[in-house]
């Protein structure tokens, strides 16, 4: 099999474990404790499952329907952002405690930042492989703001809110990211695979990539430190796509002690399970500077192992969707292989099929 054929069976079992990911964590995230997980759903999460009516950490009831971050008094912004503009009939689930982040959404469905992700992966499909920001923009806000809606979730993290609320005041969509507590976000990265994949796969230098990779995110993440991540992951990435014979936790490890100085080899020597790593170690929130390094402790465990992989990144608890989201692409890298009966048992595996085809073998 020659180099880029390999990398194509690569990018479409990351692209295609990213969903699993996904659609597994989405029940439970959130649980900042992880034995509500065990509560909730007896043994843990094991497979796809419907987002339980109540959830026992919700704080989407404190949260801005205005604009980013929490609600506040005296908000400048007097338009419901949340109801009016974007996920229009869902502003009632918004109001009452202890509602589930993604009330209403069934087994193998997938979350708002995943569909993020496939209107990536349609616009660069259109456009034979290329990025291209006004076209990503145009697709991003039909997304968000169509009625009947066209993705299933109830809630949109600080950073959509952020940007529509600065688009409604007459924004340029391209300068409408917003910076709020929580900007520096793994939920930023979700989108960034389909553009490396394609990119890479069309010949475009590896700078370059990186470069358009970081633009891309501060349409809506413009912060530094995620930026310096991004470069990272986009890196990370590429080598994990096109090695020869490189073993892939190696790889991981290296560019873990690169990015953020952490020797992984050394944590697993010194830890009993997981929880003593992402929860402990490190935070189990999506705030990047926690969220990074866990997502790289888990690729580098886990190689071999996709399946227990995302299942433990389920369990966990927290930011698990968009942790998982990463750690689902590396993990697909690492094996070139998906887990085929979970991705059959998502709500739209067909759809999902056909977009991730179009987009890698072109």
């Amino acid at each position: 099999m020659d180099t880029i054929e390999l990398a194509r069976m690569r990018a479409i079992a990351a692209l295609k474990t990213l969903f699993i990911a996904d659609s597994l964590a989405m029940p439970v995230h959130w649980y900042y404790n992880p034995m509500d997980i065990f509560r909730d759903f007896r043994g843990g999460i094991t497979g796809f499952e419907a987002a339980p009516a109540r959830h026992p950490g919700s704080i989407m009831s404190l949260h801005s329907t205005r604009q980013g971050g929490r609600s506040a008094a005296g908000s400048e912004q007097t338009k419901e952002i949340v109801g009016d503009v974007i996920l229009k009939g869902r502003r009632q689930f918004w109001e009452q405690p202890n509602v589930h982040y993604h009330h209403g959404m069934q087994a193998g469905e997938n979350t708002l930042n995943a569909h993020c992700a496939r209107v990536m992966m349609r616009i660069l499909s259109d456009n034979a492989g290329r990025y291209d920001q006004s076209s990503f923009l145009e697709a991003y806000i039909e997304l968000l703001t169509a009625d009947p809606a066209q993705h299933p979730d109830t809630y949109a993290e600080s950073y959509h809110r952020g940007f529509f609320a600065n688009l409604e005041t007459g924004k340029p969509a391209h300068l409408c990211g917003a910076v709020t507590h929580d900007t520096a976000s793994i939920g930023g990265l979700v989108t960034i695979a389909p553009m490396v994949f394609s990119e890479r796969l069309q010949g475009t230098d590896l700078s370059d990539v990186q470069d358009l990779c970081v633009a891309h995110l501060y349409l809506t993440h413009p912060d530094q430190l995620l930026a310096k991540i991004c470069r990272n992951y986009v890196a990370l990435l590429d080598a994990l796509l096109f090695r020869k014979d490189e073993d892939a936790a190696t790889l991981i490890s290296a560019w873990s002690k690169r990015s953020i100085g952490l020797q992984l080899s050394e944590i697993m020597g010194k830890i009993h399970s997981d929880n003593d790593v992402v929860g402990s170690l490190f935070s189990s929130a999506c705030y990047i500077a926690d969220a990074w390094p866990s997502v790289l402790y888990l690729a580098y465990k886990y190689t071999a192992s996709i399946e227990a992989g995302l299942l433990s990144n389920t369990n966990l608890g927290g930011d698990n969707v968009h942790r998982g989201a990463i750690l689902g692409v590396l993990l697909g890298l690492c094996g070139a292989k998906t887990v085929p009966l979970l991705f059959s048992q998502l709500k739209d595996s067909e759809g999902l099929e056909k977009e991730i085809t179009a987009l890698i073998c072109r």
